[in-house]
């Protein structure tokens, strides 16, 4: 009953502020507690209490009475920061501003006019750093004063973080003065110690980050820029020196993301009996890490020759970048590698009860992950190559590209997917743990095969490219390259493997496809050049392709099939013929035509 009150009491609020047509005074705190003092709102009920349509109206009829309610709601957050939140009620007032500025942001930066509201000088709304210094001096942008109130509030003991043991419980700390780097949320990187897990605080660091994140989002409602140097204010603000928590809360996310298990302990159906909210705040972690990632000088390996020629010691501006890039110790590496590892394989684990385990569903948002600690960091790169963990990356991606081949929606999972990969396959180790047996057994509508992790990569990218849909065509050359890139490394490839190149190969060499576009032809230099790898310098372990090609010798055909027909079938005669032979006799018939 109490809890339908309050709602009716907040929608009442609402309604008031949206038939206000006189400005209300910043001074009327009667009139503005109402959205925070006196409530007590889950994010999905100021969602559903909050419609768009009156936001935007309050926007267009009442824009004085919009402004005030972001500069008293952003100020109640930075009264809290200070205060460091001792009271339940007060930290209340804290969750409500930070769900009702998650409502309202988005509707801001929608309209031109407003999006340079938050980056204002609003009297007052800034935190005094010297007590000397005159009060224009003493005034921040809205936008800063909300962020690094948001930072502390990340790092305030007992609301967000626990409390230490030495301090006892009647005094309240300084949340300016402690040392954040001692409440970093996880053990991993950077930090030994394993704090208690608290699913309030969880939930309530949750919140605070999906405020951070509708701050970033900013970009999204911008037109798009010729210049690449337009960089997102509040993103380049939180990344800065500015920020003092950059480290910890650096490091807390990463912590937080590579240490998550979504088994858990491996109980059957325990993810139906038990709310998980580690993994909401993992979700939040991992796209906070995305948005935050990013260089302004272009990528990493860039920035990385111009610092070996200009000898100079000094990191990216951007601090998340900069600390990303320093990480090398072996233990924070294989921390980090297996944990994105454990991840991005969660969705193919498989159970003999159905559905008995828990699948997380940020899958895509991993992959990005791991794409940018690649980019920016080459010993993770190098640590990946070297690590048999590498094949653990590979069996998830490759099942992903195969899982969303058709799907048009998806078309940005198979980008990253295949980039990923491309990155990988430019060095040696890569092509050398591809000869591992395939022994794993993740669904997958592919033909079943005896072979390799390099004949499972095969089959699938001959799958991704005789029954994707044509929106992937421009990938196919990234594709043919990884194999290019791999080839002289693979010590045998199965029959099934084998046949699939010398299929790719027949419906890329047909007229009608080499003349539909100026660029084709250089798919069939691609797989030229690996079949000239795989024979000059893998011949005695690859007999079954040259068994292939040999019995392909006739090639090509008296008469051309239609492109599309040819690259999505394959004639059912001819793997019959392949699949009832076996291989000893392949080796024979090779041997005894040299």
């Amino acid at each position: 009953m109490g809890n339908t009150d309050s709602k009716l009491h907040f929608r009442k609020a609402v309604i008031q502020l949206t038939t206000k047509t006189q400005p209300v005074e910043a001074t009327d705190d009667s009139f503005w507690d109402q959205f925070w003092a006196e409530t007590s709102t889950s994010i999905h009920d100021v969602f559903a209490l909050v419609p768009a349509a009156e936001i935007r109206a309050v926007r267009e009829e009442s824009p004085s009475n919009l402004a005030t309610l972001c500069y008293k709601a952003v100020e109640r957050l930075v009264q809290g920061a200070d205060s460091g939140c001792p009271s339940d009620k007060e930290r209340q007032v804290v969750l409500n501003c930070t769900r009702l500025l998650t409502r309202i942001l988005p509707h801001i930066f929608e309209d031109a006019d407003w999006r340079g509201f938050f980056w204002s000088t609003v009297p007052g709304a800034g935190r005094a750093r010297h007590l000397d210094e005159d009060e224009d001096a003493e005034a921040r942008p809205l936008a800063e004063s909300l962020l690094l109130a948001v930072t502390d509030l990340l790092f305030c003991p007992d609301f967000t973080v626990q409390r230490d043991k030495r301090s006892s419980q009647d005094t309240v700390e300084d949340v300016h003065s402690i040392d954040s780097c001692e409440y970093i949320w996880e053990s991993g990187v950077g930090f030994a110690q394993s704090p208690p897990l608290s699913y309030i605080h969880d939930l309530n660091r949750t919140e605070l980050l999906k405020l951070l994140l509708t701050c970033f989002s900013e970009a999204m409602y911008l037109p798009p820029f010729t210049d690449a140097k337009n960089l997102n204010p509040w993103v380049s603000f939180f990344c800065s020196m500015e920020n003092r928590h950059a480290l910890p809360l650096f490091t807390s996310l990463i912590n937080v993301v590579c240490a998550y298990d979504p088994v858990g302990y491996g109980f059957p159906y325990n993810h139906l009996l038990f709310s998980d909210h580690r993994e909401q705040l993992v979700e939040q972690a991992v796209q906070i890490l995305i948005v935050t990632l990013e260089h302004e000088g272009g990528s990493a390996a860039g920035t990385a020759v111009q610092v070996e020629v200009e000898q100079e010691s000094a990191g990216p501006d951007n601090l998340f970048v900069n600390y990303l890039s320093r990480i090398h110790r072996e233990e924070d590496l294989s921390f980090i590698l297996k944990g994105l590892a454990r991840l991005l394989n969660n969705p193919l684990l498989q159970t003999y009860l159905p559905r008995s385990t828990k699948k997380i569903q940020f899958h895509q948002e991993l992959l990005i992950l791991f794409w940018k600690f690649c980019d920016f960091n080459k010993k993770f790169l190098f640590f990946v190559l070297k690590s048999s963990n590498v094949l653990d990356v590979l069996v998830p991606v490759l099942f992903y590209l195969n899982d969303a081949r058709a799907d048009q929606s998806r078309v940005g999972l198979m980008h990253i997917g295949v980039f990923v990969l491309l990155l990988l396959s430019g060095e040696r180790n890569f092509g050398v743990r591809l000869n591992k047996a395939y022994t794993l057994r993740v669904p997958m509508d592919i033909p079943v095969f005896s072979g390799n992790h390099a004949d499972l990569l095969i089959v699938i990218f001959h799958k991704i490219i005789t029954s994707g849909h044509q929106r992937l065509q421009p990938l196919f050359d990234c594709l043919l390259t990884v194999i290019v890139n791999i080839s002289p490394y693979l010590k045998s490839l199965s029959m099934v493997a084998a046949n699939k190149l010398l299929h790719l190969l027949e419906a890329f060499s047909t007229p009608w496809f080499l003349f539909s576009s100026p660029q084709n032809h250089h798919l069939v230099f691609f797989l030229l050049e690996v079949f000239n790898n795989l024979i000059q310098y893998q011949f005695d372990g690859n007999y079954n392709l040259v068994y292939a090609v040999i019995r392909k010798r006739n090639f090509p055909p008296a008469r051309q099939p239609a492109v599309r027909q040819d690259v999505h079938s394959e004639g059912a005669a001819e793997n019959q013929e392949v699949q009832d032979e076996p291989v000893q006799l392949h080796r024979e018939r090779v041997n005894a035509g040299f």
